[in-house]
């Protein structure tokens, strides 16, 4: 990708996701603007150092800068609660989940998904999102419950290969 057209997808990039990155940003770091424009400005960084970022659909494109934000959040968190860990005798509140986390997850796999063929996507499917026993399966595909635990193995091993192409680690 040439110099002008990639600062081209870099602005489109920007322009469509900063809003979003940004709000999410605050969230992450408990309000702080300042911690929360730099999680933004390093991600927007690091996607500009991969490309292939600029190159993904809206769904896809955004899952990967938030999953980039929450870890850089976290990394930072990690670093500056080693450098001014503070005891005290006074639980810390709890946080209630709010489903981003969720959200994010469930967008990254629908893309991954999507990149699969029909018939790992179709097994996927039925194994795992239907509920379905290896024999049901076999029944509903008209195959071999052989052939369905082969396409099962398959189609997990193509899934994990394209979330890790995706940035998506264990």
């Amino acid at each position: 990708m040439k110099g002008g057209a990639e600062d081209r997808l870099m602005r489109a990039l920007h322009d469509e996701h900063a809003p979003a990155l940004s709000f999410y940003a605050l969230r992450l770091t408990n309000g702080d603007r300042a911690r929360a424009e730099d999680v933004v400005q390093e991600t927007l960084l690091r996607a500009w150092r991969h490309p292939r970022v600029l190159d993904q659909r809206d769904g896809s494109a955004r899952a990967w800068l938030f999953t980039v934000a929450r870890r850089i959040a976290i990394d930072g968190w990690r670093s500056a609660a080693a450098r001014s860990e503070v005891p005290t005798d006074i639980p810390p509140e709890l946080s209630e989940p709010d489903g981003t986390e969720r959200a994010v997850q469930g967008w990254l796999v629908a893309d991954a998904l999507d990149e699969l063929s029909a018939r790992h996507r179709e097994v996927l499917g039925l194994c795992f999102f239907q509920g379905l026993s290896v024999a049901d399966a076999a029944v509903r595909l008209g195959v071999a419950e052989g052939t369905v635990k082969s396409r099962t193995h398959y189609a997990l091993r193509a899934l994990r290969l394209v979330l890790e192409e995706k940035g998506v680690t264990r």
